[in-house]
């Protein structure tokens, strides 16, 4: 179980003496820093929805489409089992594991807004390349460069709202990032049900329409403020002052600002950031935050059901409109439960929000395979009944997700790495984070048609270890300095340790 917690005013650290106000110029910037979370949002939710599409399918891929109709309203778990169809979805994801590194330079570099305003070029672009593809190449040039987008977006607006945020708020700030990705998926889902019906063009409506995040993003990468730490990282001291004093909404900033000046001159005497990541005094944060936390968070199985929640509603028999609206339903779910963590996280913290929503989401999962077990795959048409079930299942396991390894899986990577790694460990974090999106993407449908009802099991059993993950070895960070989290591993049962 998680350690003791830090004392306030720490060996050398000053973070009683931090003060705050709410000011309408921080209100303003965490909401622009966190339109990149819109990004990722809208690809999640429009993706699924498009691949679904008849008219996508009659133009790329015919195969499916012939397939798909020949039993249009019968249960097939193989229905959408096609590798070139799902590369589509996981192409976008390989191209942002590679693209984070890049963004790794040049957050640390040039600060968080340079990356911010790459990703929305970036993402703009392949936006505007998917809506006018005339054939599969077009589409995955089109998915790399969207990769790009969210490689640059995942791995700086995180640390963006971490930093701009003072302690107390820290949780609820960063959530912005899943609030505006839940939102991205919902408003996908909702698009994807009127243009599916626009013929034969709609899902090239559905893919342009990316472009408006991405525009959103960039406005607000120019107008707004560089992070006050990044600031102090690049040595223009004076202009992290005025920002700090601004975004803080008081003067008396010189404790929190002396705090910043000694953890960048740490950062400073780091060469190479990627090797000190693996140093010793560094273990719990390699192993929580880059490597456990984001694999975790794919490996819960909700992002599969984010991506071709309209295609798994049709192979389990749904019509095309009913899938759609199915999908949109449990999508509100998704938004709904990152507005519930956003108002409670710093009140309750994350461990209990980790190890209460596991519990659901396997019961969840246990749940959907046993119906599945016993009504699915002969055949037929599923009953009303049984489709409602399944529908409130996947409704309660994503409300689950989504106020659990949803945000936290972006909140706590960007709270616990210091300085001196933060924008390198971020690149490893959403490396490893779209490795696993990307696996995922790639492998679900042609799991769901080789282990059938038991690739849920499967999930369910990934939930019951990551959840024992959590419970013996990530600490309690809620309310915690970000520069003063380190001190959690030194007091902490296990990691202390290995890191004193």
């Amino acid at each position: 179980m998680a350690g003791g917690g830090v004392l306030d005013g720490g060996p050398g650290k000053r973070a009683h003496l931090y003060e705050h106000k709410f000011t309408h110029y921080f209100f303003f910037t965490c909401i622009v820093g966190a339109m990149g979370g819109s990004l990722f949002g809208y690809d999640l939710g429009v993706s699924g929805g498009v691949t679904s599409m008849d008219d996508f399918l009659i133009e790329f891929f015919p195969k499916v489409y012939r397939r798909k109709h020949m039993h249009l309203n019968e249960t097939d778990y193989c229905k959408y089992d096609d590798q070139v169809l799902t590369l589509f979805t996981s192409s976008l994801y390989f191209s942002a594991l590679v693209m984070t590194f890049f963004a790794s330079f040049l957050t640390r570099k040039k600060g968080r807004k340079a990356s911010i305003i790459v990703g929305a070029l970036s993402f703009l672009l392949g936006a505007a390349i998917n809506a006018g593809a005339k054939n599969i190449a077009m589409l995955i040039i089109g998915r790399v460069f969207l990769g790009g987008g969210i490689g640059f977006g995942n791995q700086a607006v995180p640390l963006y709202l971490s930093e701009m945020a003072p302690a107390k708020n820290r949780g609820a700030v960063n959530q912005l990032f899943q609030f505006t990705t839940c939102a991205g998926i919902l408003i996908a889902n909702l698009v994807n049900y009127f243009t599916e019906k626009v013929h034969p063009y709609g899902w090239r409506i559905s893919l342009g329409l990316a472009g408006v995040p991405a525009t959103l993003m960039l406005i607000g990468g120019m107008v707004c403020s560089e992070t006050p730490n990044s600031l102090v990282e690049q040595g223009r001291l004076d202009e992290a002052r005025k920002v700090l004093e601004r975004v803080r909404g008081t003067k008396n900033i010189e404790a929190e600002y002396l705090d910043l000046v000694d953890a960048s001159a740490e950062a400073q005497a780091v060469k190479d950031p990627f090797r000190t990541l693996f140093k010793r005094k560094y273990r719990p944060q390699l192993v929580i935050g880059a490597l456990g936390i984001p694999a975790f968070q794919q490996l819960t199985g909700n992002n599969s059901i984010l991506f071709y929640a309209p295609v798994i509603f049709q192979s389990l028999g749904f019509g095309a409109n009913a899938s759609l609206f199915s999908s949109f339903i449990t999508n509100g779910a998704l938004l709904v439960a990152s507005v519930i963590s956003m108002g409670l996280v710093d009140k309750f913290g994350r461990r209990k929000f980790f190890l209460e929503a596991g519990f659901e989401m396997i019961i969840c999962m246990i749940a959907v395979a046993v119906v599945l077990a016993k009504e699915f795959g002969h055949g037929k048409e599923l009953s009303k009944g049984i489709s409602a079930f399944l529908v409130v299942m996947i409704f309660l396991f994503v409300l689950a997700y989504g106020r659990s390894w949803g945000p936290l899986g972006w909140l706590v990577p960007s709270e616990i790495f210091p300085l001196e790694i933060r924008s390198s460990a971020q690149s490893v974090v959403v490396c490893v984070n779209m490795i696993f999106t990307a696996l995922v993407a790639q492998l679900f449908l042609m799991s769901l048609c080789h282990l059938k009802y038991g690739i849920f099991l499967l999930f369910g059993g990934l939930i019951f270890i990551m959840s024992m993950f959590v419970l013996f070895l990530l600490p309690e960070t809620k309310k915690v300095p970000i520069e003063e989290v380190y001190l959690l591993f030194e007091n902490h049962w296990f990691w202390k340790k290995i890191v004193t």
